[in-house]
């Protein structure tokens, strides 16, 4: 048994979003939204090496200092999980290409992969569970309903 348990896989895999957070070589904190998070094994996580905006951006920063973490939270349930690890660029890993572009598809090259070795992971619990007595059905149609899906049920 990995730090990764099958709902954490699932979370991944459903929202292929995620907001990595790394440290610049100034000390300031970093965070970018990567839409390439797959899982390669039970304590492993990898992201494509896209873009990085700004300067310095996730890869530069990285090459700094390996400590990230990544935040996927579902956007209607408020739940999801924080894994927090260590990265390393990996430019040959072939399963991670492949996984990724079952993601992204055929038109997004890219040629290296960050590989995250996950060392903690933990539930993102929101306050509305316990403040105010809801089901994850009900927040979850509250927010679709917020963001216009007046027919979702």
């Amino acid at each position: 048994m990995g730090i990764l348990t099958e709902e954490m896989k699932r979370v991944v895999a459903q929202q292929q979003l995620c907001y990595a957070a790394t440290v610049t070589p100034g000390g300031k904190p970093n965070l970018s939204p990567k839409g390439s998070i797959t899982v390669l094994s039970h304590d492993e996580l990898r992201l494509a090496d896209l873009a990085s905006p700004g300067t310095p951006g996730t890869i530069e920063n990285l090459r700094h200092n390996p400590a990230i973490e990544l935040n996927v939270v579902d956007p209607f349930t408020r739940r999801g999980f924080p894994f927090k690890g260590r990265a390393e660029i990996v430019k040959n890993d072939p399963e991670a290409h492949r996984r990724i572009a079952q993601i992204l598809g055929p038109d997004y090259p890219f040629e290296q992969v960050v590989k995250i070795r996950v060392e903690t992971a933990a539930e993102v619990f929101p306050p509305v569970y316990t403040l105010i007595p809801s089901s994850e059905a009900e927040v979850k149609r509250f927010w679709l309903e917020r963001y216009g899906y007046r027919s979702a049920r």
